[in-house]
């Protein structure tokens, strides 16, 4: 679930403060839509790439933090400190602006956090998985490692979060009114700032996110009642992303327009800021909403395709008690293959990978067996030949396989790998496109 943007209300403040700092103040020589366009698709990649790192755990997820967020959280931290604090509160010392800046940028990804742990308390209540949850510069994802089973079960996920944001939202509100009561005893007007900041922050983070575009969390309502409405999940995505790209569309048509709009004179330069900020969020809407389309494409074509038609039928399997050394020169390096069956007086006993050989230094191969490296015999990993091909997609993507051995009255009669699945759709696709030739 993704809470972009995380202070859509602080990005133009934002966007317009670095506008000044490159253009040396003269806001009125503000960049080009094409140059504010490239600037922008350069970020983006460049922050897709950045690594991330564990803080701690919530709920039993893991808790990241991207590269990217601490760009962000900076930015945030001096936007409050050098404008928004000085402007508002006039009077303090810089450090005490400075310090007020962090704490409230901190807040307010504290804020971001809670609504992904909204989405992820309800979806462990489903029993779905969360692999994990990462805060990142356009605000937070919680990664589920599988769908939800029913509509009734994705609508309450999708509408968790904004009711965190909401409810977070009130309380600020309500913690202002109160202290506006008392503050001129008790010097509170600091604090009636950042609980006020906090309350329409986290409103703002609630209200976009209900805009019926997926796979904003109102687009996920929007599938919800569509696939409730049809029985049909795929469809149900796919139309839920046709919105998603409206939305998408019109939110980058309206930033171009305004950009258009500063750069020709016919709207202040400093609103080219707003411009590129809304087309950002268009482009991201659009983006995310076309992935989805795809995904939904390739899982209905894939639902109905039983894990026999595609699974590799000619298997090699290993024996327990050969070496790592053995392993790799008779059957790593002669087939060719990714992983290996690991069979025990006749049975599975578990999968051996190249990850696994690759785990053990080569000078200690003719010292280890199989048997101590492989992954063991699970539930997970065995998988019948009349399932459909979705659910080992949703099943190695969920328990980190690269491939599942299929078995059929304790045989194995061949296994499904991720390479079998694309070959499978590749060829799929090409005879669609010469029917639709042809045709």
């Amino acid at each position: 679930m993704n809470t972009l943007p995380v202070f859509r209300g602080l990005w133009p403040c934002i966007c317009q403060r670095l506008l000044r700092l490159v253009t040396n103040g003269n806001v009125g020589q503000a960049p080009s839509a094409e140059e504010l366009t490239l600037y922008v698709s350069a970020v983006t990649v460049w922050s897709m790439q950045m690594p991330s790192w564990e803080i701690g755990r919530a709920l039993g997820i893991p808790i990241r933090v991207h590269a990217s967020w601490f760009l962000v959280f900076l930015l945030v931290t001096w936007t409050l400190s050098t404008g928004y604090l000085p402007e508002s509160l006039p009077g303090l010392t810089p450090e005490r602006y400075w310090a007020m800046g962090g704490i409230a940028a901190v807040l307010l990804f504290l804020s971001v956090l809670l609504h992904e742990l909204g989405h992820s308390y309800v979806a462990l209540y489903y029993r779905i998985p969360i692999e994990k949850i990462t805060l990142f510069i356009f605000g937070g994802v919680a990664h589920m490692r599988k769908e939800a089973p029913t509509p009734r079960a994705e609508f309450l996920i999708a509408l968790a979060g904004p009711a965190v944001s909401f409810v977070i939202g009130g309380l600020c509100f309500v913690f202002v009114e109160l202290a506006e009561a008392i503050q001129r005893q008790h010097g509170l007007q600091g604090w009636i700032m950042l609980g006020a900041l906090l309350g329409f922050v986290n409103m703002q983070l609630g209200l976009f996110n209900m805009i019926p575009g997926f796979p904003l969390d109102g687009g996920r309502v929007l599938r919800a009642g569509l696939w409730a409405w049809g029985n049909d999940f795929y469809r149900a995505t796919k139309q839920a992303a046709m919105v998603g790209l409206a939305f998408g569309l019109i939110l980058g048509l309206v930033g171009l327009v305004v950009m258009y709009g500063a750069v020709s004179g016919g709207l202040p330069g400093s609103m080219a800021s707003n411009g590129g900020w809304i087309l950002v969020i268009g482009m991201f809407l659009f983006a995310a909403a076309l992935a989805s389309r795809r995904q939904a494409v390739i899982g209905q074509s894939l639902a109905t395709v039983p894990i026999r038609d595609l699974m590799v039928t000619t298997v090699t399997s290993i024996p327990s008690h050969c070496t790592l050394d053995e392993a790799v020169n008779q059957y790593f390096q002669a087939y060719g293959y990714g992983g290996f069956p690991v069979l025990e007086d006749g049975r599975l006993v578990g999968l051996v990978t190249v990850s696994e050989i690759q785990a053990v230094q080569p000078a200690l191969w003719s010292w280890r067996r199989v048997e101590q490296m492989m992954r063991p015999r699970s539930e997970s990993l065995v998988i019948e030949p009349d399932i459909p091909v979705i659910h080992a997609m949703e099943r190695m993507a969920r328990e980190r396989w690269d491939r599942l051995v299929v078995m059929q009255d304790e045989e194995i009669v061949g296994l499904v790998t991720h390479s079998a699945i694309v070959h499978f759709l590749q060829l799929r696709n090409s005879s669609r496109r010469q029917s639709s030739h042809w045709s």
